[in-house]
């Protein structure tokens, strides 16, 4: 019967043992994994930065309404970086630290375990005696061992009860601290998440006020200067050849220089035409 019992409580402590372990283990990986998670948006928040930085500088170089509208944006990405710092703060405290500290939860639960062990191995250690005592010399020698094995057993039972209460304690912590782990980072990240979206919808709707119109007027003028025109007609008019520039000289003289010659001989004719008239008349005579 006490080997049974024996039985029983190392059975028991195994169980234990495995339900440490597997704390251990996976406790420790999603630790790690969190913390690779938190340092890839630190990193991100970085670039962001970086990101931010660059925009400013290109929106200095451009017309008033993109760079209005650019460094409004810029404003508002860079918003969201001390929100995504916020963010990455959070889960540190919330989700990686509390991890964290199931490493040195995880040592102690050993520790209790290694006690309970001893005890167990004192226990079956003095059992086996007695049972080579009772086969050997089945005298008073046996009395006494039975003593000693008495004194193990109470030893192990209070320890294997105290290791029950712990396990049983670690086990209820355990669900209630991974509950409040996960319901917090779901909560950090819908915060965040809710953040983003009405910084980037204020974003959206700054870039979309740009004025194009007005934009490409503003880079059309740049191109040309007010006395643009002035210098394109003397531009054009010294292109000219000497020969285009003569005809022009006559054509923008018109009816006034023509030809002494051309005059007289219109008068000639004219004179001609009345004589014939009056010749004309003196035969009707």
């Amino acid at each position: 019967m006490l080997r049974r019992s024996v039985d029983s409580r190392d059975a028991q402590t195994r169980q234990m043992q495995d339900a440490v372990s597997n704390v251990e283990k996976h406790f420790g990986e999603l630790c790690q994994v969190f913390a690779g998670y938190v340092r890839k948006k630190a990193r991100l928040r970085d670039k962001a930065d970086l990101l931010v930085n660059e925009i400013n500088a290109y929106a200095s170089t451009e017309t008033p309404n993109l760079k209005h509208g650019l460094k409004n944006f810029a404003e508002e990405f860079a918003k969201l970086q001390d929100y995504r710092q916020a963010e990455v703060e959070r889960l540190e405290a919330k989700v990686v630290e509390p991890l964290k500290t199931y490493g040195t939860i995880v040592k102690m639960k050993r520790e209790d375990l290694k006690a309970t062990l001893t005890a167990k191995n004192r226990e079956a250690k003095q059992l086996t005696q007695l049972e080579r005592t009772r086969q050997r010399n089945p005298s008073d020698r046996h009395i006494i061992a039975e003593t000693e094995l008495q004194r193990a057993t109470m030893d192990a039972t209070r320890t294997s009860r105290h290791l029950e209460e712990t396990i049983d304690n670690f086990e209820k912590q355990k669900i209630k601290d991974i509950k409040n782990i996960f319901s917090e980072f779901i909560t950090i990240e819908m915060l965040f998440h809710g953040k983003a979206l009405e910084v980037y919808t204020a974003a959206y709707q700054n870039m979309q006020k740009i004025d194009e119109e007005e934009d490409l007027e503003i880079f059309r003028s740049s191109l040309y200067p007010p006395d643009y025109s002035t210098r394109l007609d003397i531009v054009r008019a010294n292109s000219k050849s000497p020969l285009q520039r003569s005809l022009s000289a006559k054509c923008i003289s018109g009816t006034a220089q023509i030809p002494t010659s051309r005059i007289r001989k219109d008068q000639q004719d004219d004179d001609e035409e009345d004589d014939d008239e009056l010749e004309v008349t003196e035969e009707e005579n």
